[in-house]
């Protein structure tokens, strides 16, 4: 078949044929405009392309090449892990659960520490006496019962209410600050120390009371039994077993 282009040309070339024979008359060239109407309308179109679209199915699809197949160990570990898959997620929930508790449990101790407070501060002096334990001899009792054989009753008595408060500071936690006075002093112990213990730090504060304020130093006896009575009354914090 001829195409449209063609049909126009030999159209064409009869008109100019005939133009010199005589001039067309209007049904004729209505009769030839239809004819190449009817020829454009039949004739297929060399460049036509024709597509259809219809619903595909499962299965109906052509399956694609694949490469090379997968190794054998390759296909093992993959229904290996189809079928432990759950395991393996409650494993890991596990490990996630665990390692949660611990970093609560650290971040809960590192909160509490920053928000305990800061020990007290303990006094090195309380007034003008000072009660640093390392000012202060190993056997405060039997120190001062050397002084006050020595003739000097009144250092005696100095040594042993200095480190009274020492120890009370630092062994027994007795809240004493530096410008405690003997009576307050006497008073915060009270609650803190063995009956005992108690009954001596009252007589030692009132020896001390009375030979600073009323210039009267106890009887040689009394000095001596205040002596005595120290190291066991007030006995020296233990040493840890790594510090010796």
């Amino acid at each position: 078949m001829r195409s449209p282009r063609g049909l126009w040309v030999v159209v064409l070339c009869a008109a100019l044929a005939s133009a010199d024979a005589a001039t067309p008359t209007p049904h004729q060239v209505e009769e030839a405009a239809q004819a190449v109407r009817d020829e454009v309308q039949v004739a297929p179109s060399d460049k036509r392309i024709e597509r259809r679209l219809r619903w595909k199915r499962d299965g109906d699809e052509t399956p694609r090449e694949t490469g090379a197949p997968a190794p054998p160990w390759l296909s093992d570990l993959v229904r290996w892990l189809s079928a432990s898959g759950r395991w393996l997620i409650a494993l890991l929930g596990l490990a996630a659960a665990i390692a949660l508790a611990v970093f609560a449990r650290r971040w809960l101790r590192v909160r509490a520490e920053a928000v305990r407070p800061p020990p007290p501060v303990l006094p090195s002096h309380v007034r003008a006496l000072d009660i640093r334990p390392d000012t202060l001899p190993d056997e405060i009792g039997s120190a001062a019962r050397a002084l006050w054989l020595a003739g000097d009753a009144r250092a005696a008595l100095s040594l042993l209410y200095r480190g009274a408060l020492s120890r009370l500071v630092h062994l027994h936690a007795v809240p004493i600050r530096a410008a405690s006075t003997e009576g307050e002093c006497l008073a915060l112990a009270r609650g803190r120390l063995p009956d005992g213990a108690a009954a001596y730090v009252e007589q030692l504060v009132a020896a001390w009371q009375l030979a600073v304020y009323g210039a009267r130093l106890p009887a040689q006896a009394q000095g001596l039994a205040l002596c005595d009575g120290f190291d066991a009354q007030l006995s020296r914090p233990r040493e840890p077993e790594a510090a010796r």
